[in-house]
């Protein structure tokens, strides 16, 4: 799928891809998009706010075309005032297109029910100004691609729209570099491992995803064994593609779930690790590259894994 929001915000243009085809509609939406749910894509459809190619639907259960384009009317929503707010920002670089960031542990990305301040957004906006991609909207100024909240490391910010699609098309044919340090449970025996295994959304938990799960769409991780604590191995994971929690699916589909990650990983939950108060998985998003937007060359970034992260490893080291 690719897709984008519209100069108007209130539309929401989607197109399918062939891996796509056959997917309900109402699927189809909530699978693709971060700010519609399978349940409220239904109400969409039922009130007649969806169309494909031009023509309204009002079945969910539509399947949906290689090339389609699904348009999505959205209801007027409340006026959103997303403040700029002087939070410390650690930029990594910086120039008249882009950011890079070192996202720490702890915060989100951008706002939502719950979290409308104190957001990556709430402290780019507030050290960019007006300098920001409008391509997704008021939420998610300059947002090009996402980690998790308790997942720590770099980002890459767009500060124009043309920016903005470059980053994005680099993103969707799989040609970013992003490496990710982890911490995972038990021994991995083997040094190098590909999971090549589709994630959807698990439909008992909305929270989660699942292998195998509902819209699966083709997901490959590269693992490489860097230190093994017998209770614990430290892994590189190399994406490939970019699906929503893919590494800690990915982990704990193979036995291996993520240190600290309180949603998929062990169901005895201490808290600690190695004896270090841990909040969150331990994943860090070490190394991001790409093909600058404007110069075509391409650039690498490298971050240091945080201070809770070491604190945990030296545990391990020491015992």
């Amino acid at each position: 799928m690719s897709g984008n929001i519209s100069a108007n915000e209130n539309i929401l243009v989607l197109t399918a891809e062939a891996e796509d085809a056959g997917s309900r509609l109402d699927s189809f939406i909530g699978y693709n998009t971060d700010e519609l749910s399978r349940s409220y894509a239904v109400k969409l459809i039922e009130r007649g706010c969806v169309s494909i190619n031009g023509s309204a639907v009002t079945s969910k259960k539509k399947a949906v075309e290689a090339g389609d384009e699904i348009r999505i009317d959205m209801p007027e929503p409340e006026t959103l005032d997303v403040k700029a707010e002087d939070i410390p920002l650690d930029v990594v670089y910086e120039d008249a297109d882009l950011l890079v960031v070192n996202k720490p542990r702890g915060m989100v990305v951008h706002p939502g029910p719950g979290n409308w301040s104190g957001t990556l957004v709430n402290a780019v906006m507030y050290h960019c100004g007006a300098s920001l991609s409008t391509i997704n909207g008021v939420i998610r100024p300059g947002i090009v691609h996402r980690i998790d909240k308790d997942t720590s490391g770099l980002l890459m910010i767009a500060k124009n729209d043309h920016a903005h699609e470059s980053l994005a098309e680099q993103l969707r044919v799989h040609s970013v570099t992003r490496i990710y340090t982890a911490l995972c449970h038990d021994n991995i025996s083997s040094d190098e491992i590909t999971v090549d295994v589709p994630i959807g959304r698990d439909e008992r938990n909305r929270m989660r995803r699942a292998v195998y799960g509902s819209g699966s769409r083709e997901a490959v991780t590269h693992i490489r064994v860097k230190e093994r604590f017998g209770r614990y191995t430290l892994v590189q994971a190399k994406l490939e593609t970019g699906r929503t929690h893919q590494i800690r699916v990915h982990m704990a589909y193979i036995h291996h779930p993520l240190a600290g990650d309180e949603l998929y990983g062990p169901r005895r939950k201490t808290g600690s690790v190695a004896g270090v108060k841990v909040s969150g998985q331990l994943l860090h998003a070490g190394v991001l590259g790409f093909i600058h937007p404007a110069s075509g060359e391409y650039m690498e970034f490298h971050s240091d894994l945080p201070e809770v992260f070491e604190k945990v490893l030296s545990s391990l080291r020491k015992g």
